[in-house]
């Protein structure tokens, strides 16, 4: 799989498709299951791997830290772990985080309170415009040192603290922060208290849960998490579901496809990222969970999903911590149902790979479909599914999978005539996404 950058040319409806399907594995199990065995006792084992740019970023970066990482067959690998405080390299090692957020932030949970590292960090064009301020800030509290001062984008230096403190940290909305400061405080002295009033992503906890001594959590009127610091931890065996997020690009597709049905087989459902799915059903879409079962604290289960007549959508703040990376192809629904769609909460869109708010209010505008900003949000007057004139679709060079997708799902849905720039970065989370969309029967043109 190249990073050779590439565009897309599309000019065709989708016609109507009976299809079981199933999607490349979950993005964010992977990765937190190559850093969290990186830092367990002994061998950890992890299969069914999402085999993207992204995670060969995370294997990349745990090998320069000094980590056994093997292939042992297909998306299969052992990780010889070295236990907590354990990762080491030369001064001035750099590391690349590629366009993984992900990995940036929770690798810099780890090297934070790990003593003795002096590192380089940096990401692509599209990570090192992110702003990673909030990040800084939680990680100097435990005593990792970060230059140049008061700059909160990459490239930076980090110096991580020999004597790192546990925390106390009322966690917002961000998954990622809440895992950085996870695994800053396994390895810190004394205790760090975790304080999250509204639920976001907990494939961290789920994966650290059985570590009884080290991690415990309290669900009473929100969840506290309690890390003891400088225990150990025990080694993993990790089977990664499909990957939710992935699955929402495919279903949206069969919802809005007349006469469509999908299946999509061995879907992670953990509650924390089912919110996409939860929305549509509300306003009518037929979506189904069926075969569920448990696996390493996690739910996985196949989605069916029918072609659906949906009432405009009106998302409150709560959707998006289940959903965030759902928008941009929300936003795409949203748009191809008659009536106007209200989502709150988003501000947060603005700091992804791209700003999503403002690069997808891009898109429809360009198929004929207005959207105003709101305090917080965005609306969305959707026009439904009529287009009287055939539709021109441009999308520019951002580095954004998500917009990526959502644009291509978008034009074979209306037949629009569309050039997408940078579809390369799919890559980092759905390298099958063309091969399983050509199943469905899309036409596509690859442009070098």
């Amino acid at each position: 799989m190249s990073s050779n950058s590439f565009s897309l040319k599309l000019n065709n409806k989708i016609k109507p498709f009976k299809k079981i399907i199933q999607v490349d594995s979950d993005k964010s199990i992977s990765i937190r299951s190559f850093l969290i065995g990186a830092i367990s006792q002994d061998i950890s084992f992890t299969q069914n791997v999402l085999e993207s740019e992204d995670v060969l970023s995370t294997i990349k970066c745990l090998k320069k830290l000094g980590i056994k990482i093997q292939k042992i067959g297909p998306k299969r690998y052992k990780i010889h772990g070295k236990g907590l405080g354990s990762l080491f390299a030369k001064k001035n090692t750099e590391l690349n985080f590629g366009n993984s957020g992900t990995l940036a932030r929770l690798l810099i949970g780890i090297i934070s309170t790990t003593p003795g590292l002096l590192l380089k960090v940096k990401g692509d064009n599209s990570l090192n415009k992110r702003n990673m301020k909030k990040l800084i800030e939680l990680m100097s509290r435990f005593g990792a040192n970060f230059t140049p001062k008061n700059k909160y984008y990459f490239p930076l230096k980090i110096t991580s603290t020999d004597l790192p403190l546990g925390i106390r940290y009322e966690a917002d909305v961000s998954a990622q922060l809440k895992s950085a400061v996870i695994l800053a405080g396994l390895n810190s002295f004394g205790n760090t208290k975790i304080i999250e009033r509204e639920k976001s992503r907990d494939h961290t906890e789920m994966m650290l849960k059985k570590n009884k001594k080290t991690f415990q959590i309290k669900n009473s009127k929100y969840k506290v998490i309690n890390i003891l610091g400088k225990k150990s931890l025990d080694p993993l065996n990790i089977t990664v579901p499909g990957d939710p997020s992935s699955a929402a690009f495919f279903s949206a597709l069969a919802l809005m496809n007349p006469s469509s049905t999908l299946r999509i087989k061995n879907v992670g459902l953990n509650p924390t990222r089912t919110g996409f799915y939860m929305l549509l059903k509300k306003y009518g879409a037929k979506i189904k969970f069926k075969n569920l079962k448990k696996k390493n604290n996690e739910i996985i289960g196949d989605i069916i999903v029918k072609s659906s007549k949906i009432k405009p959508l009106h998302a409150e703040k709560k959707y998006y911590v289940n959903s965030t990376d759902e928008y941009p192809i929300l936003f795409v629904i949203a748009s191809l149902i008659k009536g106007t769609s209200v989502f709150k909460g988003i501000e947060d869109l603005a700091n992804k790979e791209s700003n999503r708010i403002k690069e997808m209010q891009n898109i429809l505008q360009q198929i004929g479909v207005k959207s105003s900003k709101i305090k917080d949000g965005l609306k969305i007057f959707g026009k439904g599914m009529v287009f009287k004139e055939k539709k021109k679709i441009t999308v520019p060079k951002l580095g954004d999978h998500r917009v990526c997708m959502s644009s291509f799902i978008l034009s074979i849905l209306i037949g629009a005539k569309t050039r997408i720039k940078n579809f390369e970065t799919v890559y980092t989370s759905s390298p099958s996404f063309l091969k399983i969309m050509k199943s469905l029967g899309a036409k596509f043109e690859v442009k070098k």
